[in-house]
């Protein structure tokens, strides 16, 4: 008997789960309507105000607000802190998906629209539902798993390629090299894989990259109407 309680407990815990996670689906697709276009920063959360890499960020967020897209983050500190406020001071919709962790990860508080989630695949699918484009920071595995994850969903199809932008071509660099000389060179990729990527250590470049790729998205959509 008590082993068929803690087995009917367990369903029960397991129904419920899943309504909490329709719970923050529907919270954050309520949350983040028309927020587009916005670009998704990722990158790592132990970056330091006034590092390189977080001055570098919230200068790439604000000049991507300022050309008037709204920026998404995981919400948290470090680059998502620098990314957060670069928006912040651009004026524009600064979004933060932050995830509640055992070591607590407190929201930054340069995001005017934040969410708290307890599921990382629900922050996963926000930060690349209302994106137009990503660019991704230097991190650490967090990062790769998104940097990776967002790849393969273009690779298969699930989502239309978007512009995938790595800034510090240096930090980048052994990333890729690994990529070509032992992932692609075993037939594990396709060469055509590897153009998803796009290195990019210039802040206007990569504003520019944006700026065309959105605009071209526009112009076609725009085209499919009028035919």
């Amino acid at each position: 008997m008590p082993q068929e309680y803690e087995i009917n407990e367990l369903a029960k815990e397991e129904s419920w789960r899943m309504f909490r996670i329709i719970g923050e689906l529907v919270e954050g697709f309520d949350r983040l309507s028309g927020v587009e276009p916005a670009v998704s920063i990722y990158g790592s959360a132990r970056v330091k105000p006034g590092d390189r890499l977080y001055l570098k960020t919230e200068e790439i967020a604000r000049s991507l607000g300022e050309a008037g897209f709204a920026i998404i983050t995981g919400g948290g500190p470090g680059i998502m802190e620098a990314a957060n406020k670069g928006a912040s001071i651009a004026g524009v919709k600064s979004v933060g998906v932050n995830i509640e962790l055992p070591e607590e990860q407190l929201p930054n508080p340069y995001s005017n629209i934040s969410l708290s989630l307890r599921h990382f695949f629900v922050r996963k699918v926000l930060l690349v539902k209302y994106a137009t484009a990503f660019v991704i920071m230097p991190g650490g595995l967090g990062t790769l798993d998104e940097l990776t994850e967002v790849m393969t969903l273009m690779q298969t199809l699930k989502i239309r390629p978007f512009p995938v932008l790595l800034c510090d071509s240096d930090y980048w660099k052994g990333f890729l090299d690994w990529l070509k000389s032992h992932t692609l060179a075993g037939g594990f990729i396709s060469e055509e894989d590897l153009h998803l990527l796009r290195v990019c250590d210039d802040t206007e470049e990569i504003v520019d990259a944006v700026c065309k790729w959105h605009q071209n998205q526009e112009i076609s959509g725009r085209s499919a109407v009028s035919g």
